[in-house]
């Protein structure tokens, strides 16, 4: 791994936290206190996990130390993230969004080291929140989000097929980070479109 691949992947991290703020900003007064709270918190856990990892690549391949800790947190993290985030959104776009009205709990899962359970969050998650606001713009008539939203869920899932291949393989890092920058610049392309009034 490359010092230029590893700085590489703090652009999706950038990218994710200019939507992630953008988007709060959006939907502050569309959701609930709870599931604004809920997606808050899968949005922060998306971004550390993403931080997290991309730390660990730079201390990496500089040579400086392989914390492995940073690296193995990554995708539990970011898949309970985007439970979350996707959940909320769900509950924004299905639910009433009534302050005053108590809705579900939703509590966190219990962390364990199978990883059939983080997949299916992954995939669940992200089909919630990208698939959630791709409906949701459609509804405020606003038809490019959505089809951002749902390119962005596309690069998702190709990059989870990704991570299924040898990272050893230079090849494959660098697809993996070009999926990831398409994946968060269809991202933020749609949260900026969705939040213009």
């Amino acid at each position: 791994m490359s010092v230029l691949m590893s700085l590489m992947d703090f652009i999706p991290v950038v990218l994710f936290i200019i939507s992630s703020i953008t988007l709060q900003r959006c939907v502050y007064y569309r959701m609930s206190k709870g599931a604004f709270a809920v997606f808050s918190a899968g949005m922060i856990m998306i971004i550390c996990s993403g931080i997290f990892k991309a730390i660990w690549k730079l201390l990496y391949s500089l040579g400086i130390c392989d914390f492995e800790r940073l690296n193995q947190s990554f995708f539990p993290m970011q898949s309970v993230g985007f439970l979350l985030a996707g959940t909320a959104v769900i509950a924004m776009v299905f639910f009433r969004q009534d302050n005053g009205e108590k809705l579900y709990q939703i509590g966190t899962p219990t962390v364990f080291s199978g990883t059939i359970f983080f997949i299916a969050a992954n995939i669940l998650g992200s089909l919630g929140l990208c698939g959630g606001l791709a409906i949701e713009s459609k509804r405020c008539g606003k038809v490019w989000p959505a089809v951002f939203f749902i390119l962005s869920f596309f690069f998702l899932l190709t990059l989870g097929y990704l991570g299924t291949k040898d990272f050893t393989n230079a090849s494959v890092n660098w697809t993996s980070e070009a999926v990831n920058i398409l994946a968060q610049i269809f991202f933020l392309l749609a949260s900026k479109e969705f939040a213009k009034q």
